[in-house]
């Protein structure tokens, strides 16, 4: 698993009285906003390409591609190459699905608070 919560976002969150699922999730994997907001347009539109995400999202190419890349490190996203019938390939990507990243979710913050608790023992 490639999660990396940032302390200070945890912080931030912890002030927030009602977090959204979106700050959670962007705490949680250590993603930003957009990114967060591209998961959610692909379990819209699953098996889109980057083109069409880009579309979707109204936003560059370059900008989703990049997005995407973090998504599959995180664990939040696959793709598969699907050859044309016109010649080369275009990747299509699939979204972890709901249950799946909020199983993840919850593997890091158990991670994160053992760790936690390992640095309390260590007092």
């Amino acid at each position: 698993m490639a999660a990396d919560p940032s302390p200070n976002r945890f912080r931030e969150l912890l002030l927030d009285d009602e977090p959204s699922l979106d700050e959670v999730m962007a705490c949680v994997f250590g993603i930003q906003a957009h990114e967060v907001r591209t998961y959610e347009t692909l379990l819209d539109y699953p098996e889109s390409t980057v083109e069409e995400l880009a579309d979707q999202l109204d936003r560059d190419r370059s900008n989703v591609n990049r997005s995407l890349s973090t998504l599959r490190e995180k664990g939040l996203a696959s793709r598969r190459r699907r050859l044309l019938d016109s010649g080369g390939h275009v990747y299509q990507y699939t979204p972890t699905p709901r249950d799946e990243a909020a199983e993840l979710m919850h593997e890091t913050l158990e991670e994160w608070a053992e760790y936690v608790h390992g640095r309390i023992d260590e007092f």
